[in-house]
């Protein structure tokens, strides 16, 4: 008899509640041979909405916004919060390399404060896709992945490149985080990104009248582009910190609301696609007759089908392997 393959042995820990297979996880997925795609394309399957008789239970968040803004230490403190409910946590956090050293440009960057003891917390920080700012597919199979065995995953970028677009493909909810004072709130005017955000989140709540002038602004652009659901949430991570109780409301009233099931079908087609680009760039998504019509392609595919089946569905349809 065969040994049980690595990956479906992963995916089945996973689905029985084992957060301490995520490191096992997390290399398997960053491991780039055709042997380590084939045992990912299995763990995925163990964890698919079809093994696991519907979504995955974690709560998927995004967060992104402009370096230096203050994200780690506001998730050392979302980290808190959410332990301090009962919660599990994994955080898979996101930095550009550069291009030509593979180097992290962020690498000096504050570290999110958790516990190393705590066994219901993983943190651990991922390689960037190689354009800057965009999420490498290891990142969105691991989220996916994790989502099975953790009440929360993060996916924290940097807003910079492709990270806004990209993060709002693989989470339920997205917190885009801005630091008052700073003209963030004009560049995402400027950049369009004022469409992608669920939640926007102000730091630096302890400065007072800068902060709730941010906060004033930020509602009042939501309300020129029609987008009146979005809530803008002030916070401060200086002891003691401030606002985190209702961010946390937020982002938990916005999933709520949501239907899980579509939009999770929706990343995982975008998480498909991204693959695909990733492996056979442009000239594969020319065979495919472009974007659009390889997402029209993924429609008629099973709402249940993992990520690797839909992404051999694409490349059937455009004859590459």
């Amino acid at each position: 008899m065969s040994a049980t393959p690595r990956g479906a042995e992963l995916g089945r820990r996973l689905r029985e509640g084992d957060r301490g297979s995520a490191p096992a996880v997390l290399n398997l997925a960053e491991t780039r041979t055709d042997a380590a795609r084939e045992e990912l394309a299995a763990l995925l399957r163990e964890v698919s909405p079809a093994a696991l008789g519907g979504e995955a239970p974690a709560h998927v968040v995004g967060v992104t916004g402009p370096p230096g803004v203050g994200k780690s230490t506001l998730l050392s403190e979302l980290v808190a919060a959410w332990r301090a409910a009962g919660r599990s946590v994994a955080v898979l956090a996101v930095d550009p390399s550069s291009r030509r050293s593979g180097g992290s440009l962020l690498g000096d960057r504050a570290r999110i404060a958790f516990d190393p003891g705590d066994a219901d917390v993983f943190i651990r920080s991922t390689a960037a896709a190689d354009r800057l700012g965009g999420l490498a597919p290891a990142t969105r199979a691991a989220a996916q992945a994790l989502a099975a065995a953790f009440d929360v995953v993060v996916v924290e970028t940097v807003g910079v490149g492709q990270s806004e677009t990209e993060v709002a493909e693989v989470a339920d909810t997205v917190a885009v985080v801005v630091q008052p004072g700073s003209g963030d709130v004009l560049q995402f005017l400027k950049a369009g990104i004022m469409e992608i955000p669920d939640v926007l989140v102000v730091t630096k709540r302890d400065l007072g009248e800068v902060a709730l002038r941010a906060r004033r602004d930020l509602n009042a652009a939501l309300r020129s582009l029609g987008r009146r659901d979005v809530p803008v949430v002030a916070v401060s991570a200086v002891p003691p910190p401030d606002g985190i109780d209702d961010l946390v409301a937020a982002l938990d009233a916005h999933r709520a609301g949501l239907d899980l099931a579509q939009r999770r079908l929706a990343a995982r087609r975008a998480g498909a696609l991204a693959d695909f680009v990733a492996e056979h760039g442009e000239r594969g998504l020319r065979a495919l007759g472009g974007r659009r019509a390889a997402l029209r392609a993924l429609e008629g595919r099973d709402p249940g089908a993992d990520v690797p089946a839909l992404l051999a569905a694409l490349e059937a349809e455009a004859g590459v392997r």
